[in-house]
């Protein structure tokens, strides 16, 4: 598969008649003067705000434009149970966020929170940045110099009316790419071959995850192909092992719905309802019966009694083959494969709760929820964004691959680390040995924490020296699995709207900027307002860290690459953690407390304040560990503490009675947050 470009104008020409925007610079005149900014950010989502308001506080004139009604895209939009990786990976901004969440619920950090609240924490980060921001405003044109985008031509949804843009710098925030691409960036879309860079979890994957069991026909009429395929399977042959193609994986709507009769909306027949679609759900439920709704949904609990519904198993909330078209779609055709979306899954919602052919208590079970009535308050109480998992994806400076999320090859400009498992949902669904089977799902997780480059979010200078993408980034399609996480790309946002303000400073492209400025910007100014940072001590910086007795370090499960362990109660055995505390004042210190079975139900630390020793026991039956997080933060209080390397923290394992860990120690300078009232 060639990476695609738009270097000639008859191809871009091409290109953008297939998407239905008119390549005729005079067409579709702006009504009114430019608007001048320094940076313009497209696309509201989560990175788009946290690029926009770190930008502003970096004196920057910034405009963010959100082609919707809301911002933080899937953050906001139904995916509340973060998917993180490891925690250690989530800096700045996006630590920010969930610490703003968690004070929200009345917690240090939170990574599970309503749609509503993101929303809330959103918003007031522009509020806060007095970031302007015009919303259902989406890209007609981009105008262009050599290589450097000029303006924007933009088209508001409601009234039609065009306005024009122009700006020093760009930021292609979206989910999509559309800016990238219609700047002419090169970019990817689907999987390449596992040849092309040498992987081994790219390109056509027929793997057990979220799969068919054997035994499941295809047929309208069981066993007689000549009834035609049930609807949602693919007619066509399965490709060898590891063969690039152009499809990516499937698409769906996370979710919200309540069980709090006092805020439930019941789930009713939706328009068009057609139960034929979901023949092949009631024929895998023929073949494993359910027990409860977690056999077909990944039904995971928010706050206030809601749900973050995911896909699970083979047949379920992802439409698998049926978004192929969008990534290169017009916005018609967009709209369209969005409402098919949309009607496929208020469709399956109210099937399972209704169909005579669903058992009867797992109807039951499906009737008890309903959709929140203070949840989308403006969208009919259903989420306005789309979970676009993967649409296209830049080929840059360079491309970040399954090598770099292994650890196999390293970079040493990294504005951003990602975590999380090399993850693709199913790309395909189609006949393999005369049954159903989907193909594509990939989980392969098992590596630490690993950087991100910067040079992966800026193109080749010759095709543009003044964007940024920190959403469409430049990766392969396995190793974007990994990096496509929503606390990524805050992190990756953030990191583009500084580096785009440096490169105004500089006069440079953002190819070119000082990345260890970056890099150090990043490190003593994580919340780009001038917040002094946390002080954090881990188990893998030794030359901060003492230990006596026995600890076996562990590779997995921690905070960070690591963390140690010892099973308490044999002997002297301790681990102390010797900040480097750059001013004298008050810290809130928290111990990180990983997940783990057989651990002790207590655990004896030592805080040393630099006049006398002060004992404190973790209860570990009273630290609640929720959601995909690796542990917790425990808070061991506040403290007033002496400049320099004199205050210690001590883990003592000696009268434990399971086993005990030593993981890493936060000092937090005691700043106060404020919170944004909730509607």
């Amino acid at each position: 598969m060639i990476p695609r470009t738009w270097k000639t104008f008859g191809l871009f020409c091409t290109l953008l008649i297939l998407t239905g925007i008119s390549c005729n610079p005079r067409a579709k005149e702006e009504s009114e003067p430019a608007t001048e900014v320094d940076i313009c950010i497209y696309g509201g989502t989560s990175a788009g705000v946290m690029a926009a308001y770190a930008a502003r506080n970096m004196g920057k004139k910034v405009l963010l434009i959100e082609p919707g009604s809301r911002l933080g895209g899937m953050s906001s939009g139904g995916l509340g149970y973060t998917d993180i990786g490891n925690k250690y990976a989530i800096t700045g901004l996006a630590r920010d966020f969930y610490r703003r969440v968690g004070e929200h619920y009345g917690v240090f950090e939170q990574w599970i929170f309503e749609p509503r609240v993101a929303d809330s924490i959103f918003r007031d980060y522009i509020r806060r940045g007095q970031v302007t921001v015009w919303y259902r405003q989406r890209l007609q044109d981009v105008r262009k110099d050599g290589n450097r985008v000029q303006s924007l031509v933009l088209e508001n949804t409601d009234t039609g009316k065009s306005r024009n843009v122009r700006a020093r710098m760009f930021l292609d925030c979206t989910y999509e790419g559309d800016l990238m691409a219609r700047s002419g960036i090169s970019y990817r879309v689907g999987r390449e071959a596992n040849a092309e860079y040498g992987e081994t979890y790219n390109g056509v994957q027929l793997m057990d995850g979220h799969q068919f069991p054997d035994g499941i026909d295809p047929y309208k009429v069981p066993g007689d192909p000549s009834s035609g395929l049930l609807w949602g399977v693919q007619g066509h042959t399965l490709q060898p092992p590891g063969s690039g193609d152009s499809r990516i994986q499937a698409y769906n709507f996370r979710i919200c719905l309540t069980d709090n009769p006092d805020n439930r909306i019941p789930i009713e027949k939706p328009p068009g309802y057609d139960p034929e679609k979901y023949e092949l759900l009631l024929r895998l439920m023929q073949k494993n019966p359910w027990k409860s709704l977690q056999d077909g949904f990944i039904w995971s609990e928010m706050p206030n009694r809601k749900t973050d519904i995911n896909n699970r198993n083979g047949f379920s909330t992802d439409m698998i083959g049926m978004n192929w078209a969008y990534p290169e779609a017009d916005y018609e055709l967009r709209d369209s494969i969005w409402q098919a979306h949309t009607d496929y899954t208020k469709g399956l919602l109210y099937f399972v709760g209704h169909d005579p052919r669903v058992a009867a208590p797992i109807r039951e079970a499906m009737q008890q929820w309903g959709y929140p009535r203070d949840e989308y308050t403006d969208t009919d109480h259903w989420t306005p964004q789309l979970y676009v998992r993967e649409a296209r994806r830049m080929v840059g400076a360079l491309v970040m691959t399954q090598h770099h999320c292994l650890g196999e090859e390293t970079v040493t400009d990294g504005v951003g680390m990602a975590a999380y498992t090399m993850d693709s949902h199913n790309c395909d669904r189609l006949v393999v040995d005369g049954m159903v089977k989907n193909e594509g799902n990939v989980e392969i997780g098992g590596f630490g924490p690993y950087p991100i480059s910067y040079r992966a979010l800026v193109p080749k200078k010759e095709e543009a020296s003044n964007v940024l993408v920190p959403v469409c980034l430049s990766a392969t399609h396995i190793a974007y699995g990994s990096i496509r996480m929503e606390p990524v790309f805050m992190v990756l946002g953030q990191s583009a709207g500084m580096a785009a303000s440096m490169a105004i400073d500089a006069g440079s492209a953002v190819q070119d900027i000082d990345i260890s400025k970056l890099q150090r910007r990043l490190r003593i100014d994580p919340l780009a307002d001038g917040t002094p940072p946390d002080i954090l001590v881990d188990d893998a910086d030794s030359t901060n860290l003492s230990i006596s007795g026995d600890w076996t370090l562990k590779r997995q499960g921690g905070y960070g690459p690591t963390y140690l362990s010892t099973r308490g109660g044999e002997g002297a055995k301790k681990v102390r953690f010797n900040p480097t505390l750059p001013r004298e004042g008050t810290y809130n210190i928290y111990l990180y407390c990983p997940k783990q079975s057989n651990g002790s139900s207590r655990t004896r630390v030592v805080v040393y304040d630099g006049q006398q020793p002060i004992e404190r026991e973790i209860d570990h039956t009273a630290v609640a560990v929720v959601g995909q997080t690796s542990g917790e933060w425990v808070s061991l209080g506040d403290y007033q503490l002496p400049k320099g390397r004199v205050a210690y923290v001590e883990v003592d394992a000696g009268q434990a009675d399971g086993l005990v860990t030593a993981d890493a120690v936060l000092f937090v300078p005691r700043t106060p947050v404020e919170i944004p009232e909730v509607h």
